[in-house]
């Protein structure tokens, strides 16, 4: 459904540290670096660029600014590694917006962390899978 996904950012050093420790627990790699954005996916995927999650600078000049009820889900593979997600992100200076746990009122393995990165973009990392498996 989705080519790549772009947030804009103020400070991309600081995003960059901030990425790079979040993207890393979820299985993720910077794959580019240029003067105004970086971008993250698999490095072993031949359409890395394409399936990418972009940081970057808006290209209008103006300040980069989170929406209200927008976020950027990712896919976890178990709840161990949404909590660890979390905990990186809150280390890393993001801010809590949901600690991790169940939220039934989407679906009852819905597993879920909430943050908020450094330039107020809300990130989420979901496990849909039950604990079991």
């Amino acid at each position: 459904m989705f080519s790549h996904v772009t947030l804009g950012v103020n400070d991309l050093d600081a995003s960059i540290v901030f990425y790079d420790g979040v993207m890393k627990v979820l299985g993720y790699e910077r794959h580019s670096r240029c003067e105004s954005f970086a971008g993250y996916g698999r490095t072993d995927d031949a359409m890395s660029e394409i399936n990418s999650l972009w940081i970057l600078k808006p290209a209008n000049g103006k300040p980069a600014s989170g929406g209200n009820g927008t976020n950027i889900a990712f896919n976890a593979p178990d709840r161990k590694t949404v909590r660890e997600f979390h905990r990186v992100a809150i280390k890393l200076g993001g801010t809590d917006d949901g600690l991790p746990g169940i939220r039934e009122e989407a679906h009852t393995n819905f597993y879920a962390a909430y943050v908020i990165d450094l330039d107020g973009n809300k990130l989420v990392a979901v496990c849909h899978r039950d604990e079991k498996e």
